[in-house]
């Protein structure tokens, strides 16, 4: 077993990009709830001279998530965690979403703030769909991001009549994101680490794919071929730009949003699209 530890939740293809970046040297402790997807991935990975641990995690529980935790803190120091998991507005109901994608990130971020060693980095990957969402007002924004975990999904933004759709509820969820990370900065900090987000635009995976192929498909392309870039994303532009987060050139960097998407929110908020 290698000393560090870097934690990945979420075994898709961002995860396992960054695994391949990032892994070398150390224990790859890979968590998903997805038994299949971890036993593929750990096999990869280990095919590849890696050294890969794995462990069902169900990130909208909060047992599931600390014990997820404990298990990292078991097998050495947590150099890194970097979360990925989440759900599409395509492939769930809204609650889903705001259980995975929002409260997720809250519970990964109060169950590994106490073990994430000193010195060490977390990346929370979001989306860019949290610079896109409904404006939110300063008070909304201040419940998003210090509301007690196991009190969130009860707030009166995310309960009401008539309920969230899933796309509404995947762009508040990711704008909290921001919120939460930015929150749990200044906690992470005492224990001398640092945490920030990443904000993906629409990038060639799985869940990638699955949008391109929604309702909406025909709009994100249009998007993309505004953009700065005119391409979609790959995981590995995302692994890299982790790499940096969590690196000593981004040492002086915490409690914020990288957006890597390709210049696609650009085009959208200057009327590149037409």
């Amino acid at each position: 077993m290698n000393g560090q530890i870097l934690v990945i939740v979420g075994a898709g293809g961002m995860g396992v990009s960054v695994a391949r970046r990032l892994g070398a040297g150390r224990t790859i402790l890979v968590a998903d709830i997805g038994e299949q997807a971890l036993t593929r991935v750990e096999r990869e990975l280990s095919d590849e001279g890696l050294t890969v641990v794995s462990q069902v995690v169900d990130v909208s529980s909060a047992d599931s998530v600390q014990e997820l935790a404990d298990v990292a803190d078991r097998l050495g120091p947590v150099i890194n965690i970097v979360h990925t998991a989440g759900l599409s507005p395509v492939q769930a109901s809204a609650s889903a979403v705001l259980a995975v994608d929002l409260l997720g990130v809250a519970l990964v971020l109060d169950a590994f703030g106490p073990v994430i060693a000193p010195g060490g980095a977390g990346v929370i990957i979001s989306s860019m769909a949290g610079h896109l969402a409904a404006s939110l007002t300063p008070e909304q924004e201040r419940e998003l991001a210090t509301t007690p975990t196991d009190q969130l999904l009860a707030l009166p933004l995310l309960t009401p009549d008539p309920p969230l759709d899933p796309a509404s509820a995947y762009g508040i969820a990711k704008r909290a994101n921001h919120l939460r990370v930015q929150a749990a900065s200044t906690t992470w900090g005492r224990r001398g680490a640092r945490v920030n987000s990443i904000s993906p635009g629409i990038i060639d995976t799985v869940m990638g794919r699955a949008e391109l192929a929604g309702e909406n498909g025909v709009f994100m392309r249009m998007m993309v071929d505004a953009s700065g870039t005119g391409r979609l994303g790959t995981p590995s532009d995302i692994a890299a730009a982790t790499a940096f987060l969590l690196g000593a050139d981004a040492s002086f960097i915490t409690g914020v949003d990288l957006l890597v998407d390709g210049g696609v929110t650009g085009a959208l908020l200057t009327g590149a699209l037409g």
